[in-house]
């Protein structure tokens, strides 16, 4: 794979096109003087929610107005994570950010006046047919009627929240951007450790060129260790603030309330995750022993259990991975290659770039994908789940009103997931060698190991660290490297040797400064995922029927709804034991294989 030191030495053909979201630096500044004026103009609407009429009018146009600033904002942070550190990029974001606070603050009085309505009066504004489209939202508003605050009180909780906003901000760069973390030398060349790069060098056969890497880059976070656990302390304590304010119980509560759901749902998933911790400690034995290693180290956990040497170009992962997608069929195949075609997809890694995989859409323009591609079968994973993520999104926009194109993490991880769960299922049917077939098992154990026991592993400790504060106490360093140690002493048993710096990987998840408990969800969609993609590997049309019904389901339905529609009650232990017992059987295929001549 060709490495690249800058984005200026990267094909066009590999970086993704934006130009549908501005065609130039000019088109963008003239698009946020416009839109600023526009927010500005929305104050004519204070006192509409009495008037069905007027309140229509206000509701259309603030729909073309959010449209508006989504894609002003997405554009800016797109532009920011493909080269970290420009000014003219940290400025652009900065400009937006002050937009969309403004713009929070000038229509923070439509919240209090729906909720100020009588339920007649509520209820009346319906005799106005046109306002059918937004009662699904109206209604989800007025349902907050507990927790929403007076218009004084709105402006200074969404000041606070714009404010919190800068601790995600400081992390990442201060992760990706400004630490120096050395150097190896590989195959006879200098090789600057980044955190784009990290992984893929622990992937690295030769185990004293892993362990110098880890060792370098958890020296550098355990030295700032003190500036993380602030900011996120910082954050936490911001979260906890708001949700006091806003009435809920805690973070959960005002998390699990947005998205309608009950806490036995996530009490349900920690506990069946927790009593089968043993099927994670499997895993690791047989990773230990089919690597042929003495000691299990943390510094071994992202090798491959195949150390496929085989490297696929970015045209390879095309076939590839149109050949895994196509029990989903011919529409959902021509879904995907819009992506390919409209140039969707920053590919390359290079210094400077925002590390990590992500798919970001607006309510009308179909997302693009961030990755860092290294030519091996993660990359390939990459492309496939973030693709799962701007399919579902093509799905959304075909088929649902503007406001109802966003769904929550719970439902979009699902689309992506199971993208990944067919990936790995066609290379293990279908790899040209028992080297590759042995690699799609070993990524989709990889996938199941972090989604679903790692994802609830972290989700716990998120959950305990907000109690930790909301009972007084302070994150300090101290305290999140004994939690992260616990926890994973917990998970890992005495298979995996934990070292001194085991316990500093809490300072690289960036997931604790988005949606709160954000994380749990990739567990949920991970055994929903499985579940799906099995029936659908099996044959049976009925689950495939249900899962693009399911795909075109905006979020005028509740998640645990959306989910239904697949036939699976989220409050039950099977969906979870049931993933779990599929991670075992994924064990036991991978050994046989490993067997075979």
């Amino acid at each position: 794979m060709k490495k690249y030191n800058s984005r200026n030495e990267v094909p066009e053909k590999y970086k993704w096109d934006l130009t549908d979201f501005f065609a130039s630096s000019d088109e963008f500044d003239k698009e946020l003087v416009k839109i600023t004026k526009s927010v500005d103009e929305e104050k004519k609407y204070v006192g509409c929610c009495k008037d069905a009429d007027k309140l229509y009018e206000f509701l259309e146009e603030d729909t073309l107005i959010s449209a508006s600033l989504e894609n002003l904002y997405v554009y800016a942070y797109l532009v920011n994570d493909q080269e970290l550190g420009i000014s003219s990029s940290i400025e652009r974001k900065s400009k937006v950010e002050n937009l969309l606070n403004t713009y929070s603050n000038v229509t923070s009085f439509f919240n209090p006046e729906i909720l100020k309505l009588s339920k007649e009066e509520y209820n009346s504004l319906y005799n106005n047919k046109k306002l059918a489209k937004y009662k699904c939202m109206l209604d989800r508003i007025y349902r907050n009627k507990d927790h929403i605050l007076s218009e004084k009180e709105e402006q200074i909780v969404n000041d606070l929240v714009s404010a919190s906003k800068h601790f995600a901000d400081m992390s990442s760069t201060m992760l990706n951007s400004e630490h120096d973390y050395g150097s190896v030398i590989i195959d006879g060349e200098n090789t600057e450790i980044r955190s784009t790069n990290f992984r893929n060098i622990l992937r690295n056969k030769d185990s004293n060129i892993r362990k110098e890497a880890y060792y370098k880059f958890y020296k550098v976070l355990n030295q700032y260790g003190t500036s993380s656990a602030q900011f996120l302390d910082s954050q936490v304590k911001t979260n906890l603030a708001i949700s006091k304010i806003k009435r809920f119980n805690d973070y959960m509560d005002q998390s699990l309330f947005s998205n309608n759901m009950n806490k036995n749902i996530y009490n349900t998933l920690v506990k069946v995750t927790e009593n089968n911790v043993d099927a994670l400690q499997e895993y690791f034995k047989m990773y230990k022993k089919v690597l042929n290693l003495k000691e299990l180290n943390s510094y071994d956990l992202s090798l491959d259990l195949e150390s496929s040497s085989k490297e696929y170009s970015i045209e390879d992962s095309w076939d590839i991975i149109r050949n895994a997608l196509s029990p989903l069929k011919e529409d959902y195949l021509k879904h995907f290659n819009r992506i390919i075609d409209n140039r969707y997809i920053d590919y390359c890694e290079y210094k400077g770039k925002c590390s990590g995989g992500y798919s970001f859409s607006t309510m009308n323009r179909n997302s693009r994908i961030l990755m860092s591609f290294n030519g091996n079968l993660e990359s390939i994973s990459t492309i496939i789940h973030e693709a799962g993520h701007n399919v579902h999104h093509q799905y959304l926009s075909e088929n649902n009103d503007l406001i109802y194109r966003s769904v929550s993490s719970i439902v979009a991880e699902v689309a992506s997931l199971t993208n990944e769960c067919l990936l790995s299922s066609y290379l293990a049917e279908h790899g040209e060698t028992k080297e590759e077939k042995k690699s799609g098992i070993s990524n989709i154990l990889s996938v199941i190991s972090s989604n679903l026991f790692g994802a609830v592993r972290e989700a716990k400790m998120e959950e305990d660290f907000y109690n930790y504060v909301l009972d007084g106490g302070s994150i300090t360093k101290d305290y999140m490297d004994d939690l992260t140690k616990k926890s994973l002493e917990k998970y890992y048993g005495s298979t995996v040797k934990l070292d001194d710096y085991s316990k500093v990987s809490w300072t690289r998840r960036s997931h604790y400064y988005m949606n709160n408990y954000y994380l749990y969800s990739y567990a949920i969609c991970i055994s929903v995922a499985t579940s799906v993609a099995a029936k659908i590997l099996n044959g049976d049309k009925d689950m495939l029927e249900k899962y693009m019904k399911f795909l075109k389901t905006g979020s005028d339905v509740w998640p645990v709804d959306a989910i239904k529609i697949l036939g699976i009650d989220l409050e039950q232990e099977d969906v979870y034991l049931d993933a779990i017992n599929y991670f075992k059987s994924l064990i036991k295929k991978y050994e046989s294989i490993d067997k075979e001549v």
